[in-house]
């Protein structure tokens, strides 16, 4: 006998054998038992959900010789000729090759007469969205007033290209992706079934590259058994699949935590020379990223069987709650951005820069980040008036209320080392510039690159650090566009190389320092001098 995928051979033949579904098994089911019947229904979803093979399993419990019912015996000559694709009263349309109003005048020539063998003509019309206007218009004719041997069951990926009035006259039921566990059990049954060998880790990539469609995990399982000839291996499928290995995504974590952008740009380097998919890397990344989320809020959510636990578990303990959100949007902007990027390597090596950059100056080895805390109730305050040059004071309003902390004076760069705040808040406030102020409002401006430090809750964080420092309430507003670079990061930047300049020449000009360059033909590594 030919050999047959496991895709057709493994299509459930009744509703008892339908994975992820339940819904709409549980819908059908009532309906069929309480013959409670609908002349047109509707299964909308993604590729490989099930939308068919409902379909099918539908004529049967219509057509079953035993009765209409939502257990059709399967061996009756209607059940049986139904699943070979032979029952004659089972007429499957594909609409994306049969558009016209030629087609559909076909089909309600067909409709009028009675079955040939069946108790209902089943008409099932796949992709019903690529139908003409014209088609539709000729299908509502036969929908408004449907002889009672006809059943209509359409299916399709894309239900808003259907009319309404269509619509309306179906039932209608939308499929869900399958669940990456019920992919995963129904993988590890078949295999069992075929006597196949797997690694667990295996079945979890196939079931992540299915992205919920059954059906494409088991074309990748086919494929995945072909590629290992045996043993469906973890290391086989992630050849196969080109898939990132977590070492790497690991190794790159543990290097952010310790701040060491050189062993992380090496693995990127490695990764680049393996040719391993940067586009997939992000994915994993972020993925990776919410699992040591969840580690540090919900580790129960984890599940026991998760073969990295440990090493997410270690990794949860060395960043803060706000780092995590940081390095996961960073990760989602760098996939999004990776097509701009000059190639896949620059853009992937960029964003991890900026993860390194941005990364909280208190962040390190810490349980999960404090609640913030309660920002005062909400005040009316004036809009924030715009000085005439950047960062120049704006004449205070003669009945400015009294305040309580110091003055500003319009030295953001200073301000911004000196409030109490911390994580992202602290990298916003370090990171934007000042467009103007009054007694009551400070207006900053922050570049396009960072314009993910301007969410809502970094900037209530900053604006009650503001209101304790200044002691009175503060309206803040964050403008995002082009700065001139007067940051606090920016003036931090300088001086620092200024103090390098100044530890590197000390080092230079030392007495000792010089004989020992003449007496072993040595050299200074300047990126080893740190100034004290």
């Amino acid at each position: 006998m030919s050999y047959q995928v496991l895709a057709r051979k493994w299509r459930p033949r009744n509703f008892a054998s339908l994975v992820g579904q339940e819904h709409v098994v549980r819908a059908l089911t009532h309906a069929l038992e309480q013959k409670r019947l609908h002349h047109a229904y509707l299964f909308t979803g993604t590729r490989g959900v099930g939308k068919t093979t409902l379909a099918r399993i539908l004529a049967k419990a219509l057509n079953c010789e035993t009765g209409i019912t939502a257990t059709p015996c399967g061996v009756c000559s209607a059940c049986t000729e139904i699943d070979s694709g032979r029952f004659v009263d089972l007429i499957e349309i594909d609409a994306a090759t049969n558009t016209g109003i030629d087609n559909m005048r076909e089909l309600q020539d067909n409709a009028v007469y009675a079955p040939t063998r069946g108790r209902f003509k089943v008409f099932v019309i796949d992709e019903v969205h690529m139908l003409s206007k014209q088609a539709f218009n000729s299908m509502l004719k036969t929908f408004e007033e449907p002889p009672e041997h006809i059943k209509f069951i359409l299916a399709t990926t894309d239900p808003q290209r259907i009319p309404v009035t269509v619509l309306s006259r179906c039932l209608q039921f939308n499929l869900k992706q399958m669940p990456r566990d019920a992919i995963y059990a129904h993988l590890g049954h078949i295999l069992e079934q075929e006597k196949t060998a797997s690694e667990p880790a295996a079945l979890g990539l196939i079931a992540r590259a299915a992205q919920g469609s059954m059906r494409d995990a088991l074309s990748l399982l086919d494929q995945a058994i072909a590629y290992a000839g045996g043993k469906v291996s973890e290391q086989a499928v992630r050849a196969m699949l080109g898939a990132i290995d977590q070492d790497y995504l690991f190794n790159l974590l543990d290097g952010l935590a310790r701040q060491d952008i050189k062993a992380m740009l090496a693995v990127a380097g490695e990764m680049e020379s393996r040719s391993l998919s940067f586009d997939s890397a992000f994915q994993d990344l972020a993925t990776l990223l919410h699992q040591i989320a969840l580690a540090q809020s919900a580790p129960e959510a984890l599940g026991p069987d998760l073969p990295e636990r440990d090493r997410i578990l270690e990794l949860a303990q060395q960043f803060d709650a706000e780092e995590l959100q940081l390095y996961y949007q960073i990760a989602l902007h760098g996939r999004h951005d990776l097509p701009l990027a000059p190639d896949e390597y620059a853009g992937f090596s960029m964003s991890l820069m900026r993860m390194l950059a941005f990364r909280p100056d208190e962040a390190g080895a810490a349980a999960p980040a404090q609640p913030a805390k309660k920002k005062p109730e909400a005040a009316v305050a004036p809009a924030p008036a715009k000085s005439g040059a950047r960062g120049a004071s704006i004449a205070q309003q003669a009945s400015g209320p009294k305040t309580t902390g110091p003055a500003f004076d319009g030295d953001w760069p200073r301000l911004a080392t000196q409030l109490k705040v911390s994580g992202v808040a602290r990298q916003l406030a370090q990171q934007s510039e000042l467009r103007g102020y009054d007694s009551d409002s400070i207006e900053l401006g922050l570049a396009f690159s960072a314009k993910h430090l301007a969410e809502r809750t970094y900037q209530d964080k900053l604006r009650a650090a503001l209101e304790e420092h200044l002691g009175k309430r503060i309206a803040l507003k964050v403008v995002i566009g082009e700065i001139s670079g007067n940051t606090a990061a920016i003036k931090a930047q300088n001086e620092r190389q200024v103090l390098q300049g100044k530890a590197l020449e000390a080092i230079q000009g030392d007495a000792f320092v010089q004989d020992l360059m003449d007496t072993f033909d040595a050299t200074i590594v300047s990126d080893s001098v740190k100034p004290t």
